[in-house]
């Protein structure tokens, strides 16, 4: 008989996890209850934000208690229906299933897609949590304007490459940064950046100095630490810095680095903000038609790196922090 393998966090880890952080477990595929929905899911998004749900710490959201599924954005089709109101056998759903082939749901906090508009793992990318974080943070945070100049870090990944986009269809001259000769190509010859600069390689002062020698607008940030550092020395007046990660961070077995050259928010009368995107729930389908509209005009390009089988959850999540990927991390979890 089938089961259901479930991934379970059972230690906080200090630095980066190690394969001990979760038991890897099969249990009893879930039943419905009434007006529930069991879901098979097809893939799990693996996003930075995880490693700081496993922290016992004051956050935007609980952590994941020790012993339960680690938690994850999902998507996957109804497999069983136990007389929901609204969805049925073969919907797919895209919902916080988390890191396990199957889960049940009275559907709250879950959202059906359309799999003849784009494949699924574009709706926990792109359409997903990534791209509703990437469309709120620029256009709502950042607050860009034709003609301003953008920079963004971990330009290459889920949420980067589109934020840099989205600047782009509304007139801003955008500059990537990111890591390695690869993803800078990827940057400028297929997403249409202005610049690349690749950190690993170049002096980050001066690379944005050459290339923003009036310094930025906007300042979209997901990775903290020495490059945020480098950008807040390069801000215009008035400028926005959008804080919406810091992946540089996260593993630090100490206390986490903190800007040093924050004075410059008051001698430019700039201001830096966080996010986060759930405070955005209310208006995803509204963004989700936006940027499906500018995918089916060829405007905003999507692209997923996908690897297989739960068991390999924890290689394919080290991939977040080693920057061994190439645009959203998804893992498929479905047994065929």
């Amino acid at each position: 008989m089938p089961t259901n393998q479930q991934l379970l966090l059972v230690e906080r880890p200090t630095g980066l996890p190690t394969p001990d952080t979760w038991n890897l477990v099969s249990n009893p595929i879930p039943e419905p209850g009434p007006g529930e929905v069991l879901i098979q899911h097809h893939y799990v998004s693996l996003d930075p934000a995880m490693r700081g749900w496993m922290n016992d710490a004051r956050s935007y959201i609980p952590p994941v208690p020790l012993g339960d599924v680690m938690r994850a954005g999902t998507i996957g089709k109804v497999i069983q229906s136990n007389g929901h109101p609204k969805y049925q056998v073969g919907d797919v759903l895209t919902g916080w299933g988390g890191v396990q082939q199957y889960s049940v749901t009275n559907g709250e906090g879950y959202y059906p897609v359309d799999t003849r508009l784009a494949p699924m793992p574009t709706y926990i990318g792109t359409l997903g949590m990534p791209g509703m974080t990437a469309y709120f943070g620029i256009l709502e945070v950042g607050k860009i304007k034709e003609g301003d100049i953008v920079v963004v870090s971990g330009a290459a990944g889920a949420v980067g490459s589109v934020v840099g986009q989205i600047a782009k269809i509304k007139g801003c001259k955008v500059v990537g940064i990111a890591g390695g000769a690869e993803k800078c190509a990827y940057l400028t010859e297929t997403l249409g950046f202005d610049a690349a600069i690749d950190y690993k390689t170049e002096n980050l002062a001066d690379a944005l100095k050459e290339h923003c020698p009036k310094g930025m607008d906007v300042y979209f940030d997901n990775v903290g630490g020495d490059i945020l550092n480098a950008c807040l020395a390069r801000l215009r007046m008035h400028a926005r810095v959008v804080i919406c990660g810091a992946i540089s961070q996260y593993n630090n077995k100490e206390s986490v680095q903190g800007p040093s050259n924050y004075l410059s928010l008051l001698v430019n009368r700039a201001t830096m903000q966080g996010m986060v995107v759930m405070d955005y729930a209310k208006d995803y389908r509204r963004a989700a038609t936006e940027m499906g509209t500018w995918m089916m005009e060829g405007k905003l390009q999507s692209r997923e790196d996908i690897y297989e089988g739960i068991e390999n959850f924890y290689e394919t999540f080290l991939r977040l922090f080693s920057g061994e990927k190439n645009g959203k991390l998804v893992l498929k979890v479905l047994e065929e």
